[in-house]
């Protein structure tokens, strides 16, 4: 079975936002810190070569790609669940890309934090 997660040093989520555009590294660094606020038990990593969260599971990853960024909610009912909320946003399953310019809105991610932790916790006491 092929391992994913890359904990080897260099490979830390602090590296992976270096490398970024200024505006790219500014907005998924904020995204970072609403992260540790809303999860601060969540454990980070690097995961498919991206930053993520587990916390009772996978909580949630974030991406930068050329012409966007992502958040991924590691769950496409989490998506369906807020649609309404993200009618903005370019949406797939279990995917939310947005752009340094127009970000998902803190409220609004910090929601989705907390029903995947509430998601998550409520499959780890089944």
């Amino acid at each position: 079975m092929t391992n994913f997660t890359d904990n080897s040093k260099g490979n830390d989520v602090d590296n992976y936002l270096i490398k970024l555009p200024e505006k790219q590294r500014v907005t998924l660094d904020k995204l970072r810190k609403i992260i540790k606020t809303v999860a601060p038990e969540a454990e980070e990593f690097i995961s498919y070569k991206m930053p993520a969260y587990k916390f009772h599971g996978m909580l949630c990853s974030f991406a930068a790609f050329k012409n966007h960024c992502s958040f991924y909610p590691w769950n496409a009912t989490t998506v369906e669940q807020f649609k309404d909320e993200l009618k903005d946003f370019s949406l797939a399953s279990g995917t939310i890309r947005f752009t340094p310019e127009k970000p998902i809105p803190e409220a609004l991610l910090k929601k989705i934090i907390q029903a995947r932790m509430k998601d998550n916790l409520n499959k780890s006491k089944k």
